[in-house]
């Protein structure tokens, strides 16, 4: 049987969503949704298929049935689609409302609602769906705030935004801060309604530019670290409970061993763990690597922050990685490789690396021409 995010074709075959910005055109300009398929095993690529056009979609989501997708548009006004998908994997349009803020940047999608983080004017918003699952009106969720970096950081800017224990948190990179609302859409509707100010459960050091993060929860299911990728100072750092939700700095690393591109800087842009917990790797700009580290873990929620070690840095084969998947592995047993696939943002391609467990390696299998890929989803 194939799913409904599952289109038909091989029977090895899953299905990738891609996210575009325009291709040196303005905003809005014919660039869309792409969808592409990749052997698990191999990672080999099939060839791309326009799925959708949709103005500058650069980042998508898939609600948890895999029936229906969701894309921003990233510009000034900012505005949320849904789609949903067929079995052929053809994008039905539902509908297209305003995102609640300017610049919305991310995008997930869960039973009852869309989280999108608006990058423009750093708001939280959560779009309810309707029966149909077509995204509705946005519960605006306000912040205020700056951070030393003058260029960077004249405001708040949601960034990303994740479920840790079922919650909404929010990374903000213009006030150096994680900030967390509750699920529940009633209570979210009580805030919007009264302008609350958010929770906020970290706050980082000054400068550093929290952009996206991942969680590894500790054997007994809980949160037990949040892993955050910071933009502006170029680190990983670990956060660790410390009460009443919040979390605090245990430790940081450089994201990248790799030398500074001459006369720039490295930014990194995504963060995500292996299926099983026990590799992190993060794409940095600039070098233009996937960064991989080995994930220490102490039994217990008692027990001490889990430790990275750095093992490899591996060129992309492109230019400015901005997002990238790690693919769930074939089979029940521990993989020797994992498979990352990265979306090369200014070389307009999409790589597939086969990482080696042991020493962190990663070796380019497969790639594919998609015009200035930003994002990219398994299905």
């Amino acid at each position: 049987m194939t799913s409904p995010s599952s289109p038909v074709g091989a029977p090895d075959s899953r299905t990738l969503w891609l996210g575009t910005y325009p291709d040196g055109a303005p905003v809005g300009s014919g660039e869309g949704i792409w969808r592409v398929p990749v052997d698990p095993s191999t990672g080999a690529l099939g060839e791309p298929v326009l799925a959708a056009v949709t103005p500058s979609p650069s980042f998508v989501a898939l609600d948890p049935s895999g029936a229906l997708l969701y894309a921003v548009t990233e510009d000034e006004r900012g505005a949320v689609s849904g789609f949903r998908v067929s079995p052929d994997g053809a994008l039905a349009h539902l509908a297209t409302v305003p995102s609640g803020g300017t610049h919305p940047c991310h995008v997930v999608a869960t039973d009852d609602a869309v989280w999108v983080a608006n990058y423009g004017d750093g708001t939280f918003a959560v779009l309810p769906l309707d029966a149909s699952g077509a995204p509705t009106g946005a519960l605006r969720l306000e912040h205020r705030g700056t951070g030393p970096d003058t260029d960077r950081q004249r405001g708040p800017h949601a960034h990303f935004v994740g479920a840790v224990a079922g919650d909404p948190v929010v990374a903000d990179l213009g006030t150096d801060e994680l900030r967390a609302y509750p699920r529940a859409l009633d209570e979210l509707r009580d805030l919007a309604d009264a302008a609350a100010p958010a929770r906020v459960v970290a706050t980082l050091p000054g400068g550093a530019g929290p952009r996206h993060f991942a969680v590894l929860p500790d054997p007994e299911g809980s949160p037990g670290a949040l892993l955050v990728a910071t933009e502006l100072d170029a680190r990983v750092y670990v956060l660790v409970p410390s009460g009443d939700g919040r979390f605090e700095v245990a430790g940081s690393v450089p994201a990248t061993a790799a030398p500074l591109p001459e006369g720039g800087r490295n930014y990194p842009s995504h963060v995500a763990l292996s299926e099983d917990g026990a590799r992190l790797f993060v794409a940095v700009r600039g070098a233009d690597v996937l960064s991989t580290f080995a994930v220490t873990r102490a039994p217990g929620p008692d027990g001490a922050a889990p430790v990275l070690e750095h093992l490899s840095d591996t060129p992309l084969g492109g230019a400015w990685p901005r997002h990238f998947a790690v693919l769930a592995p074939v089979g029940d047993a521990t993989p020797v490789a994992d498979l990352v696939v990265v979306a090369n943002q200014n070389s307009s391609n999409l790589v597939v690396l086969r990482v080696d467990r042991t020493d962190g390696a990663g070796v380019l299998v497969d790639e594919v021409a998609v015009p200035v890929p930003a994002c990219v989803v398994e299905a």
